[in-house]
């Protein structure tokens, strides 16, 4: 995968990222209420159960970004974390983990699945 290849992955997992924050946001609020403020719903974000399973996505856009940067970065490096955004973005029957709460997000939000649709077709798949 080239850099720039790489950029417009990053820039496509930004769209999910927000779209996943989004749709957990609404979740959170039905449950709990309204969020007050920016300044709460970044501590949400950053602290609470609820999002914790977007963390995961969080770390690895992260780390994309880092060896993006990076003009050196091993082309070894950047295909073990393809294989590992591959493998945390197809849901899998009877995952506990973030796979269940994608899956369920897959399923209810329109926003969701066009972005992982455009996630996936620049993973190859």
């Amino acid at each position: 995968m080239t850099t720039a290849e790489v950029h417009k992955l990053s820039k496509t997992l930004l769209r999910l990222h927000k779209a996943l924050l989004d749709a957990e946001r609404v979740a959170y609020e039905q449950r709990h209420g309204r969020i007050a403020s920016n300044g709460e719903y970044l501590q949400l974000v950053l602290g609470h159960s609820d999002f914790a399973w977007i963390r995961q996505l969080s770390r690895l856009m992260a780390e994309l970004d880092d060896l993006a940067d990076h003009e050196d970065a091993g082309t070894d490096a950047i295909a073990e974390l393809l294989t590992s955004l591959r493998t945390l973005l197809t849901p899998v029957e009877g995952d506990k983990g973030f796979g269940r709460r994608y899956q369920e997000v897959l399923q209810h939000d329109p926003e969701v699945v066009l972005a992982h649709a455009a996630v996936k077709n620049l993973l190859g798949g």
